[in-house]
């Protein structure tokens, strides 16, 4: 057995319990307040969120904790769990039935489990470092795509567009005539997912935070995926920028971002 196996159950049962209950408050009222201009949390966040940490803390007592609504727990344990209990908050708050369940695990700040549940279409993606990626109990792989202009890409933009430069708007421009088609569906690691079961062929995104992409980056990785910053450089879940693609496209990905960064310099700085 795997040494990351025994922490999958447990991760899945916290993230299926967690959507199960979005799931059935998706028509309901909802609390909503704003942690910046059009960056929103409901009621449901901060459901969710104690839901799992209820769950995985019950299971595993001692190890630390980051998540997405102000939790931030730090422990002697080599492992910490980074959770977003509802990737897809925009979506839920106005009922597009579009969001997510994320749970990552960090081994000695590694990541080495990613488990991905979409509620509405009761998808349960799950990966264990070394293992493979799976949908259910089905493998998958990323696609076979070869060709950025054969390419279905996947993007989001920065709850800052209004007031920052770097918007990712500069790159978009220059992605939509370049691949077949560019899709922004909310939540990145939906996102995610859908690359690494061939559905998605790139995606990339800036100003992610590591709740965003810790359980998808695993996801992707072990379906046969490649990930980087925008320069090509090695990824961290705590970076600023994330470039993942089924690895045939990766450099003409990289291509087309630096077109951006040259047209764009001074925002370039700006971020760094």
């Amino acid at each position: 057995m795997n040494r990351w196996s025994e922490f999958l159950s447990p991760a899945r049962e916290a993230a299926f319990r967690a959507g199960r209950m979005l799931k059935r408050g998706m028509y309901e009222r909802k609390e909503v307040s704003f942690k910046g201009a059009v960056d929103l949390v409901t009621d449901f966040d901060r459901r969710s969120q104690a839901m799992i940490v209820d769950r995985l803390s019950s299971a595993f007592p001692g190890h630390g904790f980051l998540a997405e609504e102000g939790l931030s727990l730090v422990s002697d344990s080599e492992f910490r769990w980074i959770i977003d209990p509802l990737d897809g908050t925009t979506n839920f708050a106005h009922r597009l039935p579009i969001f997510t369940v994320s749970i990552g695990l960090e081994h000695q700040g590694r990541l080495v489990l990613g488990v991905v549940y979409d509620p509405m279409r009761e998808e349960m993606f799950q990966a264990a470092r070394g293992e493979g990626a799976f949908l259910g109990r089905r493998r998958i792989h990323v696609s076979g795509i070869r060709k950025l202009n054969e390419s279905l890409l996947a993007t989001g933009f920065p709850y800052d567009i209004r007031q920052s430069r770097v918007n990712n708007v500069v790159h978009f421009n220059h992605f939509i005539i370049r691949a077949q088609a560019v899709r922004r569906c909310g939540s990145a690691a939906m996102d995610l997912c859908h690359l690494a079961c061939g559905r998605f062929d790139g995606f990339w995104e800036l100003k992610l935070k590591p709740w965003d992409m810790a359980a998808g980056a695993v996801i992707v990785e072990e379906a046969g995926g490649r990930l980087s910053d925008f320069d090509g450089q090695e990824f961290s879940h705590f970076g600023s920028e994330m470039l993942a693609s089924n690895g045939l496209i990766h450099e003409e990905m990289i291509e087309v971002l630096r077109l951006g960064k040259q047209e764009n310099p001074d925002a370039d700085r700006e971020f760094r």
